[in-house]
């Protein structure tokens, strides 16, 4: 290996320049190979073990609890996808750095590489529910990248031919730099003082920039077909068929029907029951478990007199019970959207544990979710009447994938980090004095009963309306105790009582309207609810960490 770089003038500085871009260049077109080739061979482990969702995985569990909640404040259901952006933004930059470095370092550039490729594999394999050949996608890629690399230095480094040479530039024998191109790096020594170029397809003063980026094509289609193919094979093996095969069965206590105007059907007002695509979601897992309905089972186990396991089948040939429920995420705002309800069907989770037999001091139910989730949920809550349940179904047909397909807990009455597992397939029944679950271990409260809270759907915050007779409603919840009252104050007037809708049960949101006769001019609208129990929502302000926000929703609206 020779290095030229003494006495180089302005000319070979800009050589040098644009060496390094190229290089850069080369390192993100090898992290590009990397990731589809590690994608080809997470299709045939799982998607979970490809090196970009593992880091991601590993990050949300490292997250500190300010950023997470920054994250759902601002991108709210699109947090995955945000750190997942995060996550290939940081890795572009560090391969074109190692790309740059490779030009004039191959040792450092190279060990970056094979660094990026160990700490895939290594955030593969220590990741929740992580499999035994986890860590073989991130080292497949880092190879596939490597060699990459390689052959994309090749000619920026020696040309085509052998026999160029880059000023400042060390070559590596293994990229050209042959004895041949050794004597072509005098050469270019020589020449460097009168900026003559002599030999090679763009001159042996510089690098060979079109071999470059002819290799570099031919690596993009080679790299993006892996990835295809890699997506294709793992769409194939998603559980969407087994979804389609199910048939679910007729509830033997189905959902109340609705009454008239249970739904207001307003223009702007969330629908009663919210469309499946538009059902929140918030979990850990950066992609949708593959959980089979043929292959799952769920145990039960701990502090009960017997174990009991079930099947897929089993499950679905017990007494199933139809109910609309609405469920709620602790890091809703105050006005938020992470909140929605459904009709949900499923098999009630009190006579499986009854089945079971919880022993005496039995006070937490610990589920697990394939995702690797832990939850804890008070068992005294599942047992007192309510309808908890192992749901198989939402609106109709099967769960989607997104929200726990094959089987998911849902408790009414309960924030969903301490009631709702999804893809659950572990029930532990034991004290909350012995075990915190996930959420509670990041300094969430342990047991968290969903506040008396109300939301302003319509009018929107900032909104211009037109004088006259205007519709002001929204939604108020408080699950398991019911809506008794929702008012609303204009500026800072009386409050006036809102029209409620009917509604089929306490565990549900309800909806409310308030025939307003707006006066032109800027106004500010305010709610408040007032549950079943008396208890009317406090105007303090409070964040959602640790036990769900509180406050009155407020939106400022013009009047032309």
């Amino acid at each position: 290996m020779i290095a030229v770089a003494s006495g180089a003038g302005p000319g070979a500085r800009a050589t040098s320049r644009g060496a390094a871009a190229l290089g850069a260049l080369c390192g993100l077109v090898s992290a590009g190979v990397a990731l589809g080739f590690a994608q080809l061979a997470a299709a045939f482990i799982r998607q979970e073990a490809a090196p970009v969702v593992a880091v991601g995985s590993v990050m949300v569990n490292s997250t500190p609890r300010w950023l997470k909640e920054w994250a759902i404040r601002e991108f709210g259901t699109n947090d995955k996808t945000a750190l997942l952006t995060g996550v290939l933004i940081v890795l572009a930059v560090l391969a074109a750095v190692a790309g740059a470095f490779a030009v004039r370092r191959p040792a450092i550039g190279f060990a970056m590489v094979a660094l990026l490729g160990v700490l895939g594999a290594a955030a593969a394999v220590t990741r929740a529910g992580a499999g035994s050949a986890d860590w073989l996608p991130s080292l497949l890629g880092a190879v596939a990248g490597a060699v990459t690399l390689a052959a994309l230095l090749r000619p920026l480094l020696g040309g085509r031919d052998g026999h160029g040479g880059t000023e400042g530039v060390a070559v590596p024998s293994w990229a050209g730099g042959t004895a041949n191109g050794h004597r072509g790096a005098a050469r270019t020594a020589a020449t460097a003082g009168t900026g003559q170029a002599t030999g090679g397809a763009t001159g042996a003063s510089g690098p060979d920039r079109r071999g470059v980026l002819v290799t570099a094509a031919w690596a993009v289609v080679i790299g993006g077909g892996a990835g295809w193919i890699g997506k294709m094979i793992g769409t194939r093996r998603s559980v969407a068929a087994s979804r389609a095969a199910v048939r679910l069965p007729v509830p033997r206590s189905p959902a109340r029907r609705l009454a008239a105007g249970t739904d207001l059907r307003l223009p702007g007002l969330s629908p009663f029951r919210t469309p499946n695509g538009s059902f929140y979601r918030i979990d850990i897992s950066l992609v949708t478990p593959q959980v089979s309905a043929e292959g799952w089972s769920l145990k039960v186990h701990g502090m009960v007199e017997r174990e009991l396991t079930l099947t897929y089948k089993e499950l679905l040939r017990r007494d199933m019970i139809e109910r609309d429920v609405t469920l709620a995420c602790v890091s809703n705002e105050v006005g938020g959207n992470l909140i929605s309800s459904a009709k949900w069907l499923g098999a009630p989770l009190a006579e499986l544990l009854r089945e079971a037999g919880v022993k005496p001091g039995a006070d937490q139910i610990i589920s697990r979710g394939h995702d690797g989730i832990t939850i804890g949920t008070p068992t005294q809550v599942v047992m007192d009447g309510r309808d908890a349940m192992l749901a198989v179904g939402m609106n109709g047909e099967p769960l989607p994938q997104a929200h726990g397909f094959p089987v998911r807990m849902v408790v009414p009455g309960l924030y969903g980090y301490v009631s709702a597992t999804k893809w659950v397939t572990d029930l532990e029944l034991g004290r909350f004095s012995d075990y915190d679950a996930y959420w509670v271990q990041r300094g969430w409260a342990q047991q968290a009963e969903i506040k008396t809270e109300s939301r302003i759907d319509t009018p929107r915050n900032f909104e211009q309306v037109r004088a006259g007779k205007v519709p002001v409603a929204g939604i108020a919840w408080a699950q398991h105790r019911g809506i008794a009252k929702v008012e609303v104050r204009v500026d800072d007037g009386p409050w006036q009582q809102a029209r409620l809708a009917p509604t089929p049960t306490t565990d549900t949101w309800r909806q409310w309207v308030l025939m307003w006769d707006a006066a032109v001019g800027e106004h500010r609208l305010a709610v408040r609810a007032t549950d079943r129990d008396g208890n009317t929502q406090t105007p303090a302000r409070a964040q959602p960490f640790p036990s769900g926000a509180t406050g009155w929703d407020t939106t400022s609206v013009r009047v032309v």
